[in-house]
């Protein structure tokens, strides 16, 4: 059967966007850092003050990240069952999913390939946030770790800043992720929308990230 190949290009764009768009924040943190990497400098600043005290706030805090990361890892998981599902019974939802599509009709292998494609997506959420997961309980050990009776040295602070501060990456990744499942969803109405609407979610990080009120209430207490 043949591949309609826009329909395919649309239907991989968003994948390339997730990509493209973590090589280009790099780049652009280094004339205008992001919220992200604002927030890595305040991450400094906890694990600074956190080897100065012995309460539970820090292990309050670092329980609640890693509630908020468990959840999605969670939920990604059963979308991704989920998806499984879809793609061994596609030709049962094949007339339903036809019904709303807006121009052409997309055929049976047209489909297929996208809920693929929708689950690769969904697979490399997963595994961000496994890895986030993971990356925030080492930084729960170092930080359990610190000795409070004497001062940390700074390349100690900075190390369990750096370990909080990749897993928070990862993490955002896996949260970028779910942005560009939103253009995926709108291929099933058309190509075109999902061509538009994977262009809006460009301009949505870029503002959440660089121009938004929030940034700029963080840069004004951040050194950058």
């Amino acid at each position: 059967m043949q591949i309609n190949g826009f329909a395919l290009f649309a239907s991989v764009l968003p994948l390339l966007a997730l990509y493209f768009y973590g090589l280009a924040s790099r780049l652009l943190d280094r004339s205008r850092p992001s919220l992200s990497a604002l927030m890595n400098e305040q991450r400094f600043n906890w694990v600074t003050q956190a080897s100065r005290r012995e309460t539970p706030l820090d292990a309050i805090l670092s329980g609640n990240i890693m509630s908020s990361v468990s959840f999605f890892a969670s939920t990604t998981a059963l979308l991704i069952l989920a998806l499984f599902t879809v793609i061994g019974q596609l030709h049962e939802f094949l007339p339903a999913l036809s019904s709303i599509t807006f121009g052409p009709a997309y055929t049976e292998v047209d489909l297929q390939m996208h809920n693929v494609v929708l689950l690769f997506l969904f697979v490399y959420a997963f595994l961000a946030f496994t890895l986030s997961l993971r990356q925030f309980n080492h930084f729960c050990i170092l930080l359990g770790a610190l000795d409070h009776t004497a001062p940390a040295p700074p390349e100690e602070i900075r190390t369990i800043a750096r370990i909080n501060a990749m897993a928070a990456q990862r993490f955002n990744s896996g949260i970028r992720s779910y942005y560009f499942a939103i253009p995926m969803v709108a291929w099933f109405l058309s190509s075109w929308l999902a061509i538009i609407v994977t262009v809006g979610t460009i301009g949505l990080l870029l503002h959440r990230e660089y121009f938004s009120n929030a940034r700029w209430l963080v840069a004004r207490i951040t050194p950058h």
